[in-house]
C-alpha cells in the first residue's frame, strides 16, 4: 500500500502559481490565480527572484493572499550565486533578506541554486551559509551541481550548517543513492527525460511518495512547468488527479 502524502506531512506544490486551462477545474473558481492554487496546493517556489528582485510589498501582498499554513520557498538571486560565485554578498543578501522578509512566518525555505561550474569552495560556502543562517530562521536548501558538492567533506559542510541538499531530478554532478545532508528533504523534479518538459509517470510519482514518506515535513517542488506537466503531476503526488 501505498504512503499517503498530504499537507500535513509535506509541502507540494510548484515553481509558480500559473494554471493552465487544462487543469482550472481541480481549483476554486474566485480569486488571483496565487489564490486559487493556494486553495489546492500549501506551498510554491518563486523562481523569479533569482532574476530580478521583488519589492518588499510585493512579498507581502503574495504572504497577505494565502492561508495560514501556506510557505514559500524563495530562489537566491543569481547575483549571489552565478555572478559573485558566494564571494563579497554582504550587500545584496542584505537587500534579498528585506524583500523576501515581508513574507513573514510564511517563508518556508531558502533556495540556493549553484552553478554546474561552480566546485565546492569551503571558505566561501561557509560563510555564506552562515550568513544565510543570521538572516533566515527557515530551511536553506542548496542544489549544487558540481561534482565536488557531492564528496563526504561536502555533506559535512551542509549538515554542520544545517542545510538540507537538494534532491534533484535530473542529477547533475552525482552518481549512486542519492539522500539528503539534513532532514527534512527538499525535492526538486525538473522533468525527465526532456527537462522542464517531461511529465513524470504515475509510478515515478510513486516513488517519489515513497521517498517523501521516509522524510516527513520535505518538500516536493515540480520544476517542469514549461509543457504544463507540474501542476498536473502535483496533484497526482497529492492523490487529487485534475
Amino acid at each position: 500500500m501505498q504512503p499517503v502524502i498530504t499537507h500535513e506531512n509535506a509541502y507540494i506544490g510548484c515553481a509558480g502559481w500559473s494554471l493552465s486551462r487544462d487543469v482550472v477545474d481541480a481549483f476554486p473558481a474566485g480569486g488571483s490565480q496565487l489564490e486559487r492554487y493556494a486553495a489546492v496546493f500549501n506551498a510554491v517556489e518563486i523562481n523569479s527572484s533569482f532574476y530580478r528582485p521583488h519589492q518588499p510589498k510585493t512579498y507581502a501582498r503574495w504572504a497577505a493572499s494565502t492561508p495560514a499554513h501556506f510557505r514559500f520557498a524563495v530562489k537566491l538571486p543569481r547575483t549571489i550565486t552565478h555572478e559573485a560565485r558566494l564571494r563579497d554578498v554582504t550587500a545584496p543578501l542584505d537587500r534579498f533578506a528585506g524583500e523576501a522578509g515581508e513574507l513573514g512566518g510564511k517563508l518556508g525555505a531558502v533556495l540556493v541554486q549553484l552553478p554546474p561550474s561552480l566546485a565546492l569552495d569551503h571558505e566561501a560556502a561557509g560563510a555564506l551559509f552562515a550568513a544565510l543562517r543570521e538572516r533566515f530562521a527557515c530551511m536553506i536548501a542548496c542544489e549544487a551541481r558540481h561534482a565536488t558538492w557531492f564528496a563526504p567533506d561536502a555533506t559535512a559542510l551542509l549538515r554542520e550548517a544545517g542545510v538540507t541538499r537538494v534532491l534533484a531530478d535530473p542529477v547533475v554532478g552525482y552518481q549512486g543513492e542519492f539522500e539528503p545532508a539534513a532532514a527534512p528533504a527538499y525535492v526538486r523534479l525538473h522533468g525527465s527525460p526532456r527537462i522542464y518538459y517531461s511529465r513524470y509517470s504515475l509510478d515515478q510519482i510513486d516513488e517519489v511518495r515513497r521517498r517523501l514518506a521516509a522524510h516527513p515535513h520535505s518538500w516536493c517542488i515540480f520544476d517542469n512547468t514549461a509543457g504544463g506537466a507540474a501542476v498536473p503531476n502535483a496533484l497526482e503526488l497529492l492523490g487529487t488527479p485534475a
